[in-house]
């Protein structure tokens, strides 16, 4: 009996010692915040970069082609682009509305995508 009290007094110790730094996620909000200039890059552009190079690019998502992959179209050229739901933030857009991408190119053996970190309607 002395052991199974003593293991459990030891047990409750362990436990509140090991979440004494434990604090919940806070969430997150974005006050807002300076901008610099901004390099736009075009449909033809995104194309020839390296994997995973960071881009910001500006036109209209046409169509939907499967799930989070869209139909992305600037005056240079159309490419897909995955569009995870949480990176919409709770926009509407519709084929005539034109929006501002961030995001990053994905490349791959066949083909170019970009994976979208944020979207803006203009």
């Amino acid at each position: 009996m002395k052991k199974t009290a003593i293991f459990a007094v030891c047990a409750a110790a362990f436990a509140t010692a090991a979440n004494a730094g434990f604090q919940p996620a806070q969430p997150t909000t974005s006050a807002g915040g300076f901008i610099g200039n901004e390099t736009i890059v075009t449909v033809k552009q995104a194309k020839e970069m390296r994997d995973d190079t960071n881009v910001i690019m500006q036109g209209k998502i046409v169509a939907q082609v499967k799930g989070d992959k869209y139909t992305f179209e600037d005056n240079t050229g159309s490419i897909t682009v995955e569009i995870d739901d949480e990176d919409w933030r709770g926009q509407m857009v519709t084929p005539s509305d034109t929006v501002k991408i961030y995001g990053e190119v994905d490349r791959g053996l066949t083909k170019t995508e970009i994976d979208v970190d944020t979207i803006q309607k203009m």
